[in-house]
């Protein structure tokens, strides 16, 4: 997942953390190099928006991540502590290194929860790297992080869901198979993940022999009634990749209001029960609802009794197995030594090596060897309700 975040700004931090990473490589490298002792505390940092536009997410994130800690260091025979860096979407993917700098200095730092956003992870990769620090991201999603010829991540950089060279391809292809989708109209926001993933869609809706109307409007649009205007009015499905869920719930309200019955389409980004709740309307989200997973029923009940006044919903769960990774690439890391780290980068090198059995979006977990995501992972398709629930369709 990404927020809003124009190309300049985003071109910007990418040249500011290289800055960065290049001023501070000196003390980074002794940081990096320091040996840690097992048998004390151990330190994971959750980089993640807790305030602002995108709250909602870092708050159910943090909720897992800490109760993956407290259920998960006696199992693997650590004390651990969690630290939060708030990274809200309004300041830009660049608060993401603001943030990861003031972990950097703390040598018992030895992985980073996040950054969640794809513009954050391509800010701060290069200086968590630089001091050793593995990024093991649950919620950003940018092709471009781990595959292609420009990556903006390191090879330090991890995530435990799919990206988007899957999530577009998923949601066109749901469009035509389930929908019957013959036109379909497709709104990019003139940013990166808006636009990246648009492009995915088009190109196999489009071989697929669909008619597809493309439509362009800032990222800063409110009012979506001319767009609408716009949109065809024999078409079945609006493709609607936007990072704000509240827009994907205004877009479809003002569609209606124009006489127009086509199925309004969001991806990742506007997966909020709490703003997108436009009944008959589709999202795609990179987790499952895993309350139908059996063997996550255990630790659905103890989060709940932890949590009892949260929603149980996609952008958690990956988080729990995020911080489940860390602590065995951690523990890993520990056994080899013989009780000690000789420096964090090892636990960077037992990540790859991570293999679960079960893990709590179901089924086994583990990298591809080809890249650093998830292997056979995919993107599932939910319906809007009429309750506003999100059901599993796909």
């Amino acid at each position: 997942m990404k927020r809003r975040g124009g190309v300049v700004l985003a071109l910007a931090t990418i040249v500011v953390a290289a800055l960065a990473s290049t001023a501070g490589a000196g003390s980074s490298a002794v940081t990096a190099t320091q040996a840690i002792n097992c048998k004390s505390t151990v330190k994971l940092a959750l980089i993640t928006p807790l305030t602002g536009g995108g709250g909602f997410i870092g708050q159910e994130q943090l909720s897992w991540s800490k109760y993956a800690v407290k259920t998960l260091a006696k199992k693997y025979g650590l004390k651990v502590q969690l630290l939060q860096g708030d990274t809200p979407v309004e300041k830009g993917p660049g608060e993401a290194l603001v943030v990861a700098q003031k972990f950097i200095s703390d040598p018992k730092v030895l992985v980073a929860i996040g950054p969640a956003t794809s513009g954050g992870v391509a800010s701060a990769s290069g200086a968590l790297t630089a001091a050793g620090i593995a990024q093991i991201s649950p919620s950003a999603t940018r092709t471009s992080l781990t595959k292609g010829a420009n990556r903006e991540a390191t090879n330090a950089f991890f995530r435990v869901v799919p990206g988007d060279y899957i999530q577009g391809p998923t949601d066109a292809n749901y469009m035509v198979d389930k929908l019957n989708a013959k036109k379909v109209a497709i709104v990019d926001f003139q940013e990166p993940y808006s636009v990246g993933l648009a492009d995915a869609a088009e190109t196999v809706l489009k071989k697929k022999g669909v008619s597809v109307t493309r439509l362009s409007t800032s990222v800063n649009t409110t009012d979506f009634s001319s767009l609408v205007t716009r949109v065809p009015g024999d078409a079945e499905v609006v493709f609607f990749p936007t990072q704000q869920p509240a827009d994907a719930q205004t877009f479809g309200q003002q569609l209606l209001e124009q006489g127009k019955r086509a199925k309004v389409f969001g991806g990742d980004g506007s997966n909020s029960p709490d703003q997108f709740k436009l009944a008959g309307s589709y999202v795609s989200n990179f987790a499952p609802d895993i309350s139908g997973i059996a063997s996550s029923k255990a630790l659905i009940d103890g989060w709940k009794k932890d949590n009892p006044s949260a929603t149980l919903g996609s952008f958690g769960p990956p988080s729990y197995l995020a911080v489940e990774v860390a602590l065995n690439a951690i523990k890993k890391a520990c056994d080899a030594g013989k009780g000690k780290i000789a420096n964090r980068k090892l636990v960077i090198r037992n990540i790859k090596k991570i293999n679960l059995k079960t893990s709590i979006l179901g089924g086994p977990f583990r990298f591809s060897t080809k890249s650093n995501d998830p292997l056979n992972a995919k993107f599932y398709i939910f319906q809007i309700q009429s309750n506003g629930s999100y059901k599993l369709v796909g």
